[in-house]
């Protein structure tokens, strides 16, 4: 059987879709997300279930549709319109960053050229952390197609033909060979797999943290992760959770956008980079974010 559930969300003026979209455009085989230029179609494990979420955006509003192989659990229409609200980045308050920041001498250009920025989210913290733990040290592409091979192996199909991420649980059983045959290195495998035990253990309880995320409490819990280090953690806190003030002062991108705004010959080190974004606390994650987008006309 399956369910479907629908809502609308209504979206602030001059919202930037294309800054989701490109989010999700990142893998060009398109067997877990679908993108086009009016929405997307995104394959996700939903209790467990296949399921694909469907989002379609229209002026000043977007439609979302969620279609399970399988029984909605309680309060799934509620859930759902939560999870997209993060995905779309409407918890975080931008407008508080751009009225302090309009005018800063050397962010306040960014802060005007993207108005509105806001960071898309994974659909769910978990898929953030296996991402970033993924991509640790390697190319975005090569990320992207371990995480291909990945998401091919769990096996998880909806009836559209999306492949469904994971969920924890579904890669607690899967052995460190496994996942080694699938690209991960020896210590990232055994990461993914302790953080996959920990989450169905009920030692990282992720969804009581996506109501009222305790900042200091998830990066205490996540560095203490063999194979987790601060920036997995910014990361995860920032995609996963929409929390804006982890410093991403290891992510080269960063560094890198950070010498040409400073207008640097030398490289910018982390160090630097560390105390540079400082200053900009509670909102060194969404600086970062305008960092990157300076490598692209509309989109990072």
């Amino acid at each position: 059987m399956t369910t479907t559930l629908a809502c609308r969300i209504k979206l602030p003026k001059g919202f930037r879709q294309s800054d989701v979209l490109a989010f999700h455009r990142r893998d060009n085989e398109r067997i877990a997300e679908r993108v086009n230029g009016r929405g997307l179609q995104k394959g996700l494990a939903w209790n467990g279930c296949p399921a694909q979420l469907s989002l379609r955006f229209s002026a000043g509003s977007v439609a979302v549709d969620l279609a399970i192989d399988g029984r909605a659990g309680a309060d799934t229409n509620a859930s759902m319109k939560k999870m997209a609200r993060r995905m779309l980045g409407l918890t975080q308050r931008v407008e508080a960053f751009e009225k302090a920041y309009h005018a800063h001498p050397q962010i306040g250009f960014l802060v005007e050229r993207n108005a509105g920025l806001r960071v898309p989210l994974a659909p769910t913290p978990f898929e953030a952390l296996a991402w970033a733990i993924t991509g640790q040290q390697i190319s975005v592409s090569a990320a992207v197609s371990v995480r291909r091979k990945l998401i091919r192996a769990v096996g998880l199909q909806h009836s559209s033909g999306l492949w469904c991420f994971p969920e924890a649980g579904q890669i607690v059983d899967m052995t460190e060979a496994e996942l080694r045959s699938l690209g991960f290195s020896k210590s990232k495998a055994l990461t993914l797999l302790a953080l996959s035990r920990l989450i169905e253990d009920g030692a990282l309880p992720l969804e009581r943290w996506l109501d009222a995320p305790q900042e200091n409490e998830i990066r205490e819990q996540l560095l203490s992760i063999r194979g987790i280090g601060p920036w997995t953690v910014s990361y995860a806190l920032l995609r996963g959770f929409g929390c804006l003030d982890g410093s991403l002062h290891g992510d080269v991108a960063v560094r890198r956008n950070l010498q040409v705004l400073l207008s640097r010959k030398s490289k910018v080190g982390e160090a630097e980079a560390q105390a540079w974004l400082a200053e900009f606390s509670p909102w060194r994650a969404l600086v970062a974010a305008h960092l990157w987008a300076m490598q692209k006309k509309e989109s990072y």
